[in-house]
């Protein structure tokens, strides 16, 4: 079947438009640099441009007859493909994200948009679709989050770049750290990466949460036991200080632990020996400590509550980890970040969040931070099959419950994302608007229209 499509249809953003009757061979439709090819009822390709021909690597004599998901390979071709839903409901369908196969087994990111292709008189003949390489935007994206990570931390925030500015000064030394943050923004992460950092990291990391256990069973785990110091110990047991020796031990929530544990752990960072109940000599250890909370030991020292002596042992180095509230231009590479992460972990191919998503997201406060956007994201990669995850993947209490009104909302929270984005960029290069723009992946003259139309 011979196909055309008019050349204004294939414009980047716009739904593809097209008519019937023209040769296969069509210099406007080659000279697009978009791919564009069409197909029959029988969805076997009918027209194959050049660009087609480069996005793909198969050449137009190769795909011209055969099934477009025999050539496309498309992650989307068998449950989501987007022709199948513009001939279904007779809608276009624009922007949409999806990987294909190339010739050499490669998978190629694209955007696409679709649209029924008719005969001069009308009669639907088969669809149309335009696609968009978008390799080099993955790869930027891919840099910018290399350039933004700090071992499995991610931010690009003035906040969370002055903190990965001074970790490795803090590895290295031996001084002991209380990280406070509320819950959910990542403590670990950072004690993880302090004791990677460490002369100390050929050593074992242990962690131990000082909220999750009475405080008897807290004190044996800490110190240890020896045979025989009660009924139903029959041998030895090392305490964590034991196992972290020569190593890094983590104290989280060290704010919830009793007044006598407080006694004993300021002895053991005073004195650097611990004694496992029962024993008659003290053990040396040689162990950094990093302990966290998310309450506000400063105040709880004020009301009594917390040991002083044991508040300025502990916090020698000082870290706050902002919650994500305060830090929402890392949300987007915290997305893309997840995004990758489940798809690696639950074998999915998500190309990653709609804009309405990416506003809805922006918009939320986030009272349990990164562990809560973790959350959102997991249930999200449940729902969605593949493609974009939309707004009917998120959690009940994220969904609006007026699509029209939450359209607006959304648009209005992303102009506004994108506004705070591009300030911090900005603040960050000194008000270079060019640097800015190289940092954020677009063009100068794009960054100004986007400040241009949020005044």
């Amino acid at each position: 079947m011979n196909a055309r499509a008019p050349s204004n249809s294939v414009a980047p953003g716009r739904t593809p438009r097209a008519t019937i009757g023209e040769p296969v061979d069509d210099p406007i439709l080659d000279s697009i640099n978009e791919g564009v090819f069409t197909v029959d009822h029988q969805w076997r390709i009918t027209a194959f441009n050049h660009a087609a021909e480069r996005i793909t690597g198969v050449r137009r004599q190769d795909a011209l007859g055969r099934r477009c998901s025999e050539v496309f390979r498309a992650n989307i071709c068998e449950e989501n493909c987007a022709l199948r839903r513009t001939l279904a409901s007779g809608k276009p369908v624009v922007g949409a994200t999806a990987r294909i196969i190339g010739v050499d087994g490669s998978q190629i990111p694209i955007r696409l948009s679709t649209a029924l292709l008719r005969k001069p008189g009308g009669e639907v003949a088969g669809g149309v679709e335009t696609f968009q390489d978008l390799t080099a935007v993955e790869q930027l994206r891919k840099e910018l989050e290399a350039r933004y990570t700090f071992e499995d931390i991610v931010g690009r925030s003035a906040a969370m770049q002055s903190l990965f500015e001074i970790l490795p000064q803090i590895a290295a030394s031996a001084s002991t750290v209380l990280i406070e943050g509320e819950s959910g923004t990542g403590k670990e992460l950072f004690a993880r990466a302090i004791h990677h950092l460490s002369p100390r990291a050929k050593k074992r990391f242990i962690a131990v949460n000082c909220a999750a256990l009475p405080d008897a069973l807290l004190e044996s785990e800490l110190f240890g036991y020896k045979a025989g110091a009660f009924t139903d110990a029959k041998k030895d047991k090392p305490g964590r200080f034991a196992l972290a020796d020569g190593g890094t031990i983590f104290l989280d929530e060290i704010g919830d632990i009793s007044a006598a544990l407080q006694v004993r752990l300021l002895r053991v960072l005073q004195e650097r020996y611990v004694e496992p109940l029962g024993a008659t000599e003290p053990v040396n250890v040689n162990v950094r400590v990093v302990a966290a909370t998310n309450k506000n030991l400063a105040q709880l020292v004020q009301e009594g509550k917390f040991r002083e002596d044991l508040f300025y042992r502990i916090r020698v180095i000082h870290l706050r980890i902002p919650p994500l509230r305060e830090r929402r231009e890392d949300l987007p590479l915290l997305v893309d970040h997840l995004v990758e992460k489940f798809n690696r972990l639950q074998e999915k191919e998500i190309v990653g969040v709609s804009s309405a998503v990416m506003a809805r997201l922006m918009d939320h406060n986030y009272p349990g931070n990164v562990r809560e956007l973790e959350n959102i994201l997991e249930q999200a990669f449940v729902l969605c099959r593949g493609g974009l995850i939309e707004l009917e993947h998120l959690p009940l209490e994220l969904r609006p419950a007026n699509r029209n009104a939450a359209a607006s909302a959304s648009a209005t929270n992303l102009r506004a994302a994108q506004r705070q984005m591009i300030e911090a960029a900005l603040q960050r290069n000194q008000g270079n608007r060019r640097q800015a723009a190289r940092e954020l992946g677009i063009d100068p003259s794009t960054l100004y229209r986007r400040l241009k139309a949020a005044d």
